[in-house]
């Protein structure tokens, strides 16, 4: 059987190390330079051993760490799974709560409401009380007026017209009439229009003389009797107008605001 081909083997190179120790035993100084190197090798390869032993047992610690923290994020979320927390609002408190709190909403409403609606009859109550005694004294008083006014006065006789005012004074009285109409309830205030353009005749007629009897304010149709005598008791009421018969004949002062 044919023997497999060999490699011939390599000739030892004439400036090898070892041929040069074995051509002569004294030659090693020649190599002595690779004492320091090796040494230095030696020390640096100690030294990245030392490095790598650090990395893993910072790879160690690191895994450790992972696994203790995602052992304790497990924990806790089982545990709040399996908990129950009896002090906790639920979805039903939270709907009751709400319910509770549109109950007392409707219930102040209405309280309001009714607050308002018992002051505003106690408000009627008391205007239609001065209204009745006002038209009681009124009355008495026109009736002794009028006969002396129909003895008196010369037939065709008219009343004084209202005296002219100028752009300013007209724009001063304006200012002033609306000052007094917003202390008035709101009735007087817009509520009913034409209750409001009365008010502002019997004002006028009011700074115009500044003394008046009722009978001076009233002008048919647009403002009778009914109407002036309710402006004058709301502004008695408020202390703009004072209210005077002690000479038998009700007067109307203006005070102002």
């Amino acid at each position: 059987m044919p023997q497999p081909p060999r490699t011939p083997l390599r000739r030892v190179s004439q400036s090898s190390l070892f041929a040069t120790s074995a051509s002569d035993p004294d030659a090693h100084t020649d190599v002595a330079f690779l004492d320091a190197a090796i040494s230095e090798l030696a020390d640096e390869t100690e030294r990245l051993q030392v490095n790598v032993e650090g990395i893993k047992h910072l790879s160690d610690s690191l895994a450790t760490f992972n696994e203790s923290f995602a052992s304790w994020l497990y924990v806790m979320k089982i545990n709040s799974l399996t908990t129950d927390w009896p002090q906790a609002p639920t979805e039903a408190s939270l709907e009751m709560a709400k319910r509770r709190a549109e109950r007392d909403a409707i219930a102040a409403t209405e309280a309001m409401q009714q607050a308002k609606a018992a002051a505003a009859a106690r408000e009627a109550e008391m205007t239609k009380t001065m209204e009745q005694t006002d038209i009681d004294i009124t009355y008495a008083g026109l009736t002794t007026t009028a006969t002396s006014v129909t003895s008196n006065k010369p037939a065709g006789k008219k009343k004084p017209g209202k005296p002219k005012l100028t752009a300013k004074e007209k724009k001063e009285r304006s200012i002033e009439i609306e000052k007094v109409i917003s202390c008035l309830p709101l009735e007087f205030r817009g509520s009913d229009p034409n209750l409001r353009r009365n008010m502002e005749s019997v004002i006028d007629g009011l700074l115009n003389a500044r003394t008046v009897k009722l009978t001076d304010l009233i002008s048919p149709p647009d403002l009778p009797q009914a109407r002036v005598n309710k402006c004058l008791i709301a502004l008695v009421n408020r202390k703009v107008v004072q209210k005077n018969s002690s000479t038998g004949t009700v007067l109307y002062h203006w005070q102002g605001i």
